[in-house]
Formats: C-alpha cells, structure tokens, sequence
C-alpha cells in the first residue's frame, strides 16, 4: 500500500490557507487529532499526577501514555524515556549532569556537520571541566563526515562523542553505527542528536548504537517539546542536580517540575497519528510505526527526485550544497548572485513558505565556508508535488 495523501493533509487545517510549507526541518505544521489531543488533556479534568482522583488519574495516564508512545517510536524501555522543553535543553542538561565525572585530561569529540544546539552545550562544560574538544571534520566535496579525522581525533581519553543522525540543513546522515562502534571501543558514550534524522526514519536507538538519543516530536507533527532515550541501566548511573523531594527514580529524576500534561498527550497522539498512516496488516505498534514510516519515506523520495530533477534544470544559477549519497529530503542552495532572503521573500509572496538562513548549523556554514543565509527547502509528509512544482515555479520567476 502507500500513503493516501489526500486523507493526509485533510487532517492539517494549516493546508486549508492555500501555502505550500517547506520549513519542516525548522518544525512541521501539526494535524487536528494532535490539536485536539491537547485541548481534551487541558480541559481535564487535570490536576497534578496522583491516584486518587479522575484528575490525578488523567495526569498519570497521560505520562505512561507518552512513555509508552516513544519507547515504541525509539525502540527503548519506557522506564528510558525522558521529556524536555526541547532538545537543546536536555543537551545542556545532560552535558551538566555527565562532565560530573569528567576530569582535567580527558577529552571529547564533536562534530562540525552538528545543530549548534549538540555542539555548545559540550564545548562549553569542557571549558568549565578542564577537558579539550577534538573535531570530526566534513570532507567540503562530499559533504560527508571526514572519518579519517574522527580516528585522528579518538582515543583512549575520549569520555563522549557527540554527532548528528542527520545534519538539519544539508540532510547529510553520516555512518552512525560505525562511529558508535569505534566510540565503545575506546569506551566513550555517544550522544546522538536525532531531531532531523527521527522526521525521516523510523528510529532504533540500539541499532544506532547510540547511548544517549534526543529527537523533537515538533519536527514530526508534534508539540514543542523534546524526548531523549537511552537504557534505564545507563540513566541509573547518572545523577542530576535535584530537589530533595523530587522523584529519584528514573526517568523521573532527570524531569524538573510539573510535566506539561497536555504536551505530553499531544506528542503521544503524533505517534499514533504517525502509525496510523499505512499500518499494514495487524501487529505492534512498532510494527505499523515501520510500516507507515517505510511509505512516508518513499513518499518523500520521489518528491525529492522531482524537486532535484527541477533544480537542475535551472542550471548554474542555484548551487545545491547537499550532496551526500545518504541524506535526508532535506536540500540546502545559494543562488549565485542573489541574497537568499530576497528568495524567501518572493516565495512567500506566492505562499511558498521556503525559509533563508544558516538554521544554527555555525560549525557546517563555518567549515564549509557556505553563503549565509542560505536558503533550505525541507520535505514534510504532508508536502505534494504540487508543493515541489510551485516551489520550482516560484524559484525560477526569481532567477
């Protein structure tokens, strides 16, 4: 089977003002059940989690509910699902609670292909550790991870390595599992920022080899919010500034203050929205994720193959700076010539919603040495080829 989409976009009442979104890597526009998911939580009855009353009961409902949810998305125990206000700050707040244990002589290794946000947060505990940075370079050819430099950089001091499933602006997914694996060798936790990768990809967190993984359901139809996964054994050794009275039980322990309830049931019914697509014949929950995921992959493939093909039949004037053999629906371009933002402007114009910047990618923009801004076109599930064609259309009435 494949995704109807017709019945899709039906569920996004954004789609009905007559714009065609290319901003998804930024955040995607959200489906009524969703919505709807929210204001039902809200409006309760809800108070604080308990289990006594109907509105303690809700609340807890709606915490198991999204454990249960992301532990089939991310392929991890329920006990290994925490949530965040976003990704950027379970980043820092992980950084904090794991350069605990870092001392003066170790090190630890980034990546320039990374999201500011899996980038900072790290470089800034090492300078308060006393711990230095070494880098995973790109190759500027590819656009790929320059592995040689990651050897060079790896060794039997390295505590962590931080680097993207997916880069946000070029959609370049360097080998993951490879890099873990070399990682453990030397036996350094890796922390992947998965929030590009996990709007393009049924995720599996052991797979991956990833120790510690943050995603955004935002950037999959969700509210804003954050979710990172890893083993509950592993988050057992990790001790995070706390009140006394809080839980120190895990996740809990990691979830400062009240959780929002109604964000919770929102990123739960994006899971659910999410498997319901193309579930296939019977199964888990996981299952119909991987079957509804694998016909949304090839939904965005052929869009990418017709937005590629009308690109390069605009020639020299556009310069499309994704590259990588393996890469998601995500294509970053400068026009020869052309501030970028005077692009978005005369796209938006025709309600093409295609954004100009450099995304908080400093390190890719700084290696790279690309135009900033630069302009991104990211695919969406809910994107047509209308979309692509009137984004071609309005492109080539700039040049």
């Amino acid at each position: 089977m494949a995704i109807d989409l017709n019945a899709l976009r039906a569920h996004f009442p954004s789609l009905g003002h007559g714009l065609a979104f290319f901003d998804g890597p930024g955040g995607t526009q959200t489906p009524r059940p969703v919505a709807d998911a929210i204001a039902e939580t809200l409006t309760g009855p809800l108070s604080n989690r308990g289990v006594v009353s109907r509105s303690e009961l809700n609340a807890e409902r709606a915490v198991s509910d999204f454990r249960a949810a992301y532990a089939d998305l991310l392929n991890v125990p329920a006990e290994g699902v925490v949530h965040g206000r976003s990704a950027t700050q379970l980043t820092y707040d992980f950084s904090r609670h794991l350069a605990k244990g870092w001392k003066a002589g170790d090190e630890i290794v980034l990546s320039r292909l990374d999201h500011d946000s899996n980038v900072r947060p790290w470089v800034q505990a090492a300078e308060r550790a006393g711990v230095t940075v070494r880098w995973i370079e790109i190759d500027g050819g590819s656009t790929e991870l320059d592995l040689d430099s990651f050897e060079r950089a790896l060794s039997p001091r390295t505590r962590l390595v931080a680097v993207t499933a997916a880069s946000n602006v070029l959609g370049t997914k360097p080998p993951l599992r490879h890099i873990a694996d070399r990682a453990h060798e030397v036996g350094a936790l890796v922390y992947v920022d998965g929030v590009h990768y996990a709007a393009h990809h049924l995720v599996d967190v052991p797979a991956l080899g990833a120790d510690l993984f943050v995603c955004s359901p935002y950037k999959f139809l969700g509210p804003h919010c954050g979710v990172l996964a890893a083993a509950p054994e592993l988050l057992e050794t990790i001790h995070p500034d706390k009140l006394a009275p809080s839980p120190d039980t895990v996740p809990e322990r990691f979830e400062f203050g009240t959780l929002p309830y109604e964000v919770l049931a929102g990123a739960t019914a994006a899971v659910v929205f999410l498997a319901a697509l193309d579930p296939g014949a019977g199964g888990t929950r996981r299952e119909w994720l991987a079957h509804s995921l694998a016909s949304l992959h090839e939904h965005e493939r052929a869009l990418r193959t017709r937005l590629e093909e009308g690109l390069s039949a605009l020639g020299d004037a556009v310069t499309l700076h994704s590259k990588a053999a393996d890469r998601t629906p995500t294509l970053l371009m400068t026009i020869g010539g052309r501030d970028a933002r005077d692009a978005q402007v005369h796209l938006a114009a025709r309600d093409v919603l295609a954004p100009a910047g450099s995304f908080y990618a400093y390190e890719t923009f700084t290696a790279l040495k690309l135009e900033s801004p630069a302009l991104r076109v990211g695919l969406a599930p809910y994107n047509s080829a209308d979309d692509v064609d009137r984004f071609l259309d309005g492109l080539a009435s700039f040049l």
